[in-house]
């Protein structure tokens, strides 16, 4: 087999290989011996039938699947020897396949950038640290205990109020004829949650027990049931119940009710979740600034072909907006050139966490992986044992978890090896801060959160 280099163009190589005709009429010789241990033909027992009738049916087939072996073998040589690390599949363009003379084909590589040593201990970064302020918390527990509030009959009696639930008969009618799905018995409507039409809840607010209102309203002119929509309806409602919520203290009772042991269990619960929502916050500042830092530092050049793959996938999201009707004011060359650069910023940035991760042995864990797949089926209630199944059956689905796991692990490597100092700020500034950088990135979409990692 004979190599030759053709050209070196940045990432780019192409070689010629010519692989001998002997090598290939070899492959199908051996094949063919190999057929003929077991090959069925009429009028031959078998494992007697002759090799000339195997080449003659079979031939055409067989130099099909050597030329294969040989383009294969050839690029993998090409690649092994010269210790290349392609960023996509080799292109072959078979210049020569003909029985009886040498196969011939170019193959064209794009090989991944030689990054070098990488020091991240001159990183300077800010991480913000919001504290917990006494009132969040007592915030949080007023919700619990408002979500677990009690309701109890009105007593002494009173008129509806809003908020209240209360329990009615009904029956609507258009025009003086009742219609269908307009009345019903014992509902129960909570007064101001807007689950009906508009103005309806509203009449009700004031009427007494065992009073019957006349509740007029008009269905939406784009109403689901079109013979209604538009329509002007009479509700003859009879109230049965008024019920009010009752508050319940904020004690050991509720805690209890909401799966705590006690009150100080339920406390410090919210606590901590409330400082890990503002810590996943501060995370995602951070990697943002860190990643800024790494593409202004790491200008290297990137494989062509992964640009135009990571540009691919973003302009068919335009794509898609535009169907949908959404308007963008840039003209579209400038908005191609626009995502070309956040293309190649993506590829540049998975590329370089790629290789730090590869570099320091950092590894997704069996267990990382299986916790984000149950972290997955936790996202759909009830039907958590149906997606662990599907990811059970879905190896390949499950591996596309891994690149995520990967990159958060690289980033935190990065962050121990980076000046981090910690800012402590207010939750407001903290949130106003994260605002800021996500109106920063939907200006230019030149931060992406989350570069590939290959």
């Amino acid at each position: 087999m004979e190599v030759t280099e053709l050209s070196t163009e940045g990432l780019k190589r192409q070689f010629k290989i010519v692989v001998p005709a002997g090598d290939v009429t070899a492959k199908i010789d051996e094949r063919l011996v190999e057929m003929a241990r077991t090959a069925q033909m009429p009028g031959f027992r078998p494992g007697k039938v002759p090799v000339t009738l195997l080449k003659r049916q079979y031939g055409q087939a067989l130099f099909g699947e050597a030329v294969e072996q040989a383009v294969n073998s050839g690029t993998a040589k090409a690649i092994e020897d010269r210790g290349l690390r392609p960023a996509l599949r080799p292109q072959v363009d078979l210049k020569q396949m003909e029985e009886g003379k040498d196969v011939e084909f170019e193959v064209a590589i794009e090989v991944l950038p030689e990054i070098g040593r990488l020091d991240f201990s001159e990183i300077e970064l800010e991480r913000l640290k919001a504290v917990v302020p006494e009132s969040a918390i007592e915030e949080a527990m007023q919700r619990i205990a408002k979500a677990n509030r009690e309701q109890k009959p009105v007593d002494p009696p009173r008129p509806a109020q809003k908020g209240d639930s209360i329990r009615i008969d009904f029956v609507g009618s258009v025009d003086g004829a009742e219609f269908p799905g307009g009345a019903a018995q014992d509902y129960v409507l909570e007064l101001g949650s807007g689950s009906f039409i508009p103005g309806f809840e509203d009449q009700l607010v004031g009427a007494e027990l065992d009073q019957t209102v006349d509740v007029k309203v008009t269905f939406p002119a784009d109403y689901g049931n079109a013979e209604l929509a538009g329509k002007e309806a009479l509700f003859k409602c009879t109230i049965k119940e008024i019920r009010e919520h009752v508050d319940r203290p904020i004690d050991d009772e509720l805690a209890k009710k909401s799966n705590f042991e006690n009150l100080e269990a339920m406390r410090k619960a919210v606590t901590e979740r409330i400082e890990r929502d503002y810590a996943g916050i501060s995370r995602s500042l951070i990697k943002r600034k860190l990643l800024d830092k790494l593409a202004e530092a790491h200008k290297f050049a990137v494989p062509e072909g992964l640009v135009e793959g990571e540009f691919n996938a973003i302009w068919q999201r335009i794509e898609d907006a535009k169907k949908r009707g959404e308007k963008f004011d840039e003209d579209e060359e400038k908005m191609r050139k626009d995502y070309r650069d956040i293309a190649e910023r993506r590829v540049r940035l998975g590329l370089l966490l790629a290789d730090v991760g590869r570099s320091n042995a950092i590894e997704v864990t069996p267990e990382e992986l299986n916790q984000a797949v149950m972290r997955e089926a936790m996202r759909y209630p009830g039907q958590e044992r149906q997606v662990l199944e599907f990811y059970g059956k879905n190896a390949e689905l499950k591996e596309q978890l891994r690149a995520p796991i990967f990159e958060e692990k690289t980033v935190d490597f990065i962050l121990e090896l980076a000046k981090v100092t910690e800012k402590p700020v207010t939750p407001e500034e903290l949130l106003k801060a994260a605002r800021e950088a996500e109106e920063e990135a939907e200006d230019g979409e030149a931060k992406p959160a989350e570069p590939a990692t290959n």
